[in-house]
Parts: structure tokens; C-alpha cells; sequence
């Protein structure tokens, strides 16, 4: 209130001038404290908030992520990263006769643990009982690796109980035996064209149901250890659709065109140390495009709307769609059914000189 009552005081000139002088401190101060990583933490904590909820989230996933081995749920972030590791192992060439030694009772028990919990995701549960089958036919015997497998034979998963009977098996394949697409390069290139960031729609409502057909495949999106940190949530209602949208910044204009949007939002919970910190920024991401190109196939159109790291923005979006500290938004995504009469911006891409690097061994 003191600052906005100061500037409604200030003529504009005088405006300009402090803005001025607050400019060159910082940038003084972003000099000094660059050449050092001790003074570019010292910045952070006594100059610039911009990384706390990111540190205090970081944190807290940590601690979500402890916590969530103890419970196995509808799905474990430790066995989806440890049954993906095994096979890694598995296809492995030339194959160790000995490998996974370091987790493999750890995986033992996660899966039984898991498979005692009625509510616990079948197909999950079948790719790691598969993996784990494989992996125990293939590897050496030691004592670690036989007391792993006895712990495993206690809770055999049985495929006929889950209707599993006639499925082939979710564990590794050979290249040779996968299903080859039809697509052309010139199909999928017609494709790519056709998706523009569209921002002008009809007034029509985006079945739940399409958006579920495009996730089914979006998924398939390559994943750090296979574990998916990151969901989709989903705003169909306009006047909703509109209050998310203005939480970002860019959508001024048309955020009240928007039939429906999509905050993909990234899980810190999915990982044990910060290191990982970034992966639900990636993970998210490869998911988020083969999404809206889904989305383009089914005769929907999209637009991925840029998310600022900015605290109020995080607080009010995080009210609205009810996340917790450790899910952060990625981007979000408007999507329905493109206005014909709607214009669309050219975005000339660069060229691939600008884009491509070719580095050789020059030793």
C-alpha cells in the first residue's frame, strides 16, 4: 500500500530516474556475486526470492518421496524406477551374468508389498512381475540375488486372476518384433504444419473423453526410469478455463475465447535427491507436445501457454486447481475446436544452420 501511494506521488520523469538506479545496483550486484558460487547464493537468499519455492519444494518432495515407500498406493514411484532399471539390465549388451545386485531385494519387496494392496494398479504390478520373471531366468546366482528370488515366488502374480491371460508379456522385447507404423515422413510432416498455437475458438465444449484418448497416447512419451511425474489437469469449464489461463502471463486478449486448458503439472514427490529436480520439466514436456499433436489428430486444436516462476502467480493457480507445494505447473494448454475465421501468426522458425551443431573428433 506505502509503495503504491509513493508512486501515485512520483511524476514520471522521477519514476524513470529510481527505476534508473535500482537497474544499475542490481546489475552491479549480478557482476559481483556472478564470479563467486558462494556470493550467487548469497544473492539469492538476501536480494531475490525467485528460488525459494523452488528450494522449499525440492525439500518437500524428498520427504513425500520417503514417505510414499512406506505406503505402496495405486502406484510406486520406487518400483516403476527399479523395475525399469532391471530391464535396462536385461537388454544389456553383452548381458552380465551378474547385475542389479545393489536393489534387487529392494525391488523384492516393493513388489510384494505392492501386490498386496487391492488397490494397487494391475497393469503396473504385471509389468514388473514379468520383468522380475525374466530377470531372474537370465541372471547368475548369488546369495543376494537367490534370497531376492525367494522373496519374490511369495507373491506371484497371477495373470488369469486380472484377465491378463491372453496378453503378451510387459517385459522387454526384440526391436525386430515391434509394430511398425504406416506413417510416412510426409504424413507425419503434414502434421507437424498443421499444429499452430491456435487461439481463437468455438464456442463448443471438448469431450473428456477425447481428452483421455489423447493422454492414452501422450504417455508414450519417453520418461526418466519410466516414472511419469507429471499429470494433466484438466479445466473444462469456461469461466474456470478463463481464471486458470490468467494466471499465466500472455493470455490477455483471449484467455475469455478458451472452452478448455490444461495445467500439465510437474512432481516433485517422484524423486529421492535434488539432482532430479528438472526431470518433471522434461518428462512433462515430451508428454505435453506428443499430447497436442494427439490432439490435432482428433480434430482439436491447441495452444502451450508459457508458465512464469513467479510466486503469486504459483499460490493462485495452486488455489484454484488445489496442488500441493511439490506439484509445480509446466505449462498450460488451451485446446477445443479452432475457430476457422480465427487468425493464426506465421512463426517463421529459424534455420537449420542456426539450430544443428556438428561436432568431430578433432584430436
Amino acid at each position: 500500500m506505502l509503495r503504491k501511494y509513493i508512486a501515485r506521488l512520483l511524476s514520471g520523469k522521477q519514476k524513470d530516474i529510481i527505476h534508473g538506479a535500482i537497474e544499475r545496483f542490481d546489475i552491479t550486484l549480478v557482476r559481483l556475486c556472478s564470479k563467486n558460487t558462494v556470493f550467487s547464493t548469497l544473492y539469492f537468499l538476501i536480494f531475490s526470492k525467485q528460488f525459494h519455492r523452488e528450494h522449499k519444494a525440492v525439500l518437500q518432495g524428498r520427504l513425500q518421496y520417503h514417505k510414499s515407500l512406506k505406503v505402496a498406493g495405486h502406484s510406486s514411484v520406487l518400483l516403476r524406477r527399479n523395475i525399469h532399471r532391471l530391464e535396462k539390465g536385461v537388454i544389456m549388451r553383452p548381458r552380465r551374468s551378474v547385475f542389479a545386485e545393489a536393489f534387487i531385494m529392494e525391488t523384492a519387496k516393493c513388489y510384494v508389498k505392492c501386490s498386496k494392496d487391492k488397490d494397487h494398479c494391475v497393469e503396473e504390478l504385471k509389468w514388473a512381475f514379468d520383468t522380475l520373471n525374466v530377470y531372474f531366468s537370465v541372471v547368475g546366482s548369488t546369495s543376494v540375488i537367490d534370497n531376492a528370488r525367494a522373496v519374490f515366488s511369495k507373491a506371484s502374480f497371477k495373470a488369469t486372476d486380472h484377465k491378463f491371460e491372453n496378453e503378451p508379456s510387459f517385459s522387454p522385447y526384440f526391436k525386430k518384433d515391434s509394430v511398425i507404423s504406416s506413417v510416412s515422413f510426409e504424413q507425419l510432416e503434414g502434421l507437424f504444419y498443421q499444429r499452430r498455437s491456435v487461439r481463437w475458438f468455438e464456442k463448443k465444449d471438448v469431450p473428456i473423453d477425447l481428452i483421455n484418448k489423447a493422454v492414452g497416447i501422450a504417455k508414450q512419451a519417453p520418461s526418466a526410469c519410466n516414472r511419469l511425474p507429471y499429470k494433466f489437469v484438466v479445466s473444462s469449464e469456461p469461466e474456470l478455463a478463463k481464471k486458470v489461463a490468467d494466471c499465466a502471463m500472455g493470455t490477455a486478449g483471449f484467455s475469455d475465447n478458451i472452452p478448455c486448458i490444461i495445467t500439465v503439472v510437474g512432481d516433485l514427490s517422484a524423486y529421492p535427491a535434488e539432482r532430479d529436480r528438472h526431470v518433471i520439466y522434461i518428462d512433462a514436456s515430451l508428454a505435453a507436445m506428443q499430447l497436442m499433436l494427439a490432439f490435432e489428430a482428433l480434430g482439436l486444436s491447441s495452444c502451450p501457454i508459457n508458465w512464469p516462476d513467479i510466486e503469486s502467480r504459483e499460490k493462485k493457480i495452486s488455489n484454484l486447481l488445489g496442488l500441493s507445494y511439490v506439484e509445480r505447473p509446466v505449462m498450460l494448454i488451451a485446446v477445443g475446436y479452432a475457430d476457422p475465421e480465427g487468425m493464426i501468426p506465421f512463426s517463421l522458425k529459424k534455420k537449420n544452420e542456426l539450430l544443428v551443431k556438428e561436432v568431430k573428433n578433432v584430436n
